[in-house]
């Protein structure tokens, strides 16, 4: 008895929904949106969900099947339920074909990101290296050849204190130094 009660609300609600009443076609779908929505939940698969989740399917089930409604025929207590279930299934196979048709989308960033440095990156390191260039110009001999043997041949500690006969320490300290008054100058120029 239950059922057929049902039935019979499912068709006076679907024929006011028909006829243009806003609120049984509310009270239709909010009835059978929550099972739909457990339905549909993980049939998308996860790389097929790039441009449309299950969320986007469904809404776009629920928005065809309205168009469809003054059409739709009551062949039981659940048809209307089973009509959006067979609408999502559908926009998912939809969503398999755009898939298969186009491919996964991939972001563009990975496709077109270059390893090499911008023209704005470039510029910068340009003009930093021209600043040091400068700076390193306006040091004593000493402390440019400790820091050009340093920086640019990448001699060690030891290697400095051989060069300017002194133990690795005294040179590392020597080498700070140079180094300081080589900020100092780059701040300055």
């Amino acid at each position: 008895m239950g059922g057929q009660a049902s039935s019979t609300t499912s068709s006076r609600l679907l024929a006011r929904a028909r006829q243009g009443h806003s609120s049984a076609t509310r009270e239709l779908l909010t009835r059978d949106l929550p099972q739909l929505r457990r339905w549909a939940h993980g049939r998308l698969p996860r790389w097929a969900r790039s441009a449309a989740d299950t969320a986007d399917v469904i809404q776009d089930a629920l928005v065809r099947t309205l168009g469809r409604l003054p059409a739709f025929d009551v062949r039981g207590r659940r048809a209307l339920a089973a009509y959006l279930r067979e609408a999502v299934r559908n926009r998912i196979a939809d969503e398999h074909r755009r898939i298969a048709r186009r491919g996964v989308a991939r972001p563009l960033f990975d496709t077109l990101a270059s390893g090499e440095p911008s023209p704005c990156d470039r510029a910068v390191a340009t003009e930093a290296e021209s600043r040091y260039h400068a700076a390193l110009a306006r040091l004593s001999p000493p402390d440019r050849e400790l820091i050009v043997a340093h920086v640019e041949m990448d001699y060690t500690h030891e290697q400095l204190g051989c060069m300017i006969g002194r133990s690795p320490n005294a040179a590392r300290m020597a080498l700070r130094r140079a180094v300081g008054r080589l900020a100092d100058e780059m701040r300055r120029g």
